[in-house]
């Protein structure tokens, strides 16, 4: 009995000098030992579209751009399939000028202009003032470019420019745009989210691509920023500016709709066969509805002409090759003229 009260008397000792022997103290590390590396996972190899977009950062950073504008505008950024199919994609078929004319100019787009001319009538006063443009012709564009800004585009276009730049089929000309539109994210005159616009990078309620932006793009309701995406000040004035800008004639008209003498040679037609009215009226031209034409100098243009069977004809003064410059198609310009007209 003693002998088991002296055993467990003792056990707490044995079993805590036990516990001691069983650690193995750690031996301390010699000094200036290097510490041991984690493994790591293999690095990443970047992609040819981020070795690119690297590439365009290096020379947007030259250009005066941040690099928290370049993160956001990069993050998460990849080639967009549908951008590239519809740059790939090849018209079926040709339009005739009556058949564009009656898709462009339906009487539902001719009764909005006229509501929204009127609507903002002093606005549209105002940059006329400034800018000398007739103030149904910001009107007309904005209806034949986006629908009166209903349809701007979906697609970010940072990531429209940056595919077509990378796999497009205008590599520099798109490159040059998207380092245009990321001073333009630079400089604020946009969110981000909602720099939107059409496949290939047409802006806002204008569709200005970047570098007609950078040289047309004004802020007219003085808010600090060229928002043509929000404000239709901006818009509407910007579209002015690029006119004016782009030769347009203050006080002189942009065409005429006119009817031509049986046999009339279509040999002589052509936007850049210009003659005096006076001659044109020699040989037979002759106002449509009656009026008298200006004494300036112009050009007979008949679309199609002169295989096609449009029965229109037209005088087309100065003013439409300042249009012309808007976009570089006789049906367009033929369209918005129309249009100006009518909303006017």
């Amino acid at each position: 009995m003693q002998n088991r009260r002296a055993w467990l008397a003792a056990a707490p000792l044995l079993l805590a000098a036990s516990a001691a022997g069983a650690q193995t103290p750690t031996p301390p590390r010699p000094p200036h030992a290097p510490r041991p590396t984690p493994p790591q996972a293999p690095r990443r190899e970047k992609t040819p579209f981020e070795h690119f977009l690297d590439g365009v950062g290096e020379e947007a950073r030259r250009a005066g751009v941040s690099a928290t504008t370049l993160a956001a505008a990069f993050r998460n950024l990849a080639p967009n399939a549908r951008v590239l199919e519809l740059d790939g994609r090849q018209p079926e078929f040709t339009l005739t000028w009556e058949q564009y004319r009656d898709r462009v100019v339906p009487q539902g787009r001719i009764d909005q202009g006229r509501r929204l001319f009127q609507q903002n009538r002093s606005l549209l006063d105002a940059i006329s003032t400034r800018f000398g443009v007739a103030p149904q012709l910001p009107v007309a564009i904005w209806g034949m470019e986006t629908n009166y800004g209903g349809n701007t585009g979906g697609f970010n276009v940072i990531e429209a420019l940056a595919t077509l730049a990378f796999e497009g089929r205008r590599k520099e000309f798109f490159r040059r745009e998207l380092l245009a539109a990321l001073k333009i994210l630079h400089a604020g005159h946009v969110p981000l989210a909602h720099m939107k616009g059409s496949w290939a990078g047409a802006m806002g309620q204008p569709q200005f691509m970047p570098t007609s932006f950078e040289r047309f793009a004004v802020d007219f309701d003085g808010d600090g920023h060229r928002n043509i995406w929000d404000s239709r000040a901006d818009a509407l004035g910007s579209i002015a500016n690029y006119l004016a800008r782009s030769g347009w004639r203050s006080g002189e008209p942009w065409l005429r709709e006119v009817a031509l003498p049986a046999g009339f040679d279509l040999e002589q037609t052509g936007r850049d066969k210009r003659r005096p009215v006076e001659e044109w009226q020699r040989a037979g031209v002759r106002s449509l509805d009656g009026a008298a034409l200006p004494a300036l100098e112009a050009a007979v243009l008949v679309p199609d002409a002169p295989n096609g069977p449009s029965r229109q004809a037209f005088l087309v003064f100065s003013n439409f090759n300042a249009i012309r410059r808007y976009n570089p198609s006789n049906f367009y310009t033929l369209a918005v003229g129309m249009l100006a007209d009518a909303v006017g």
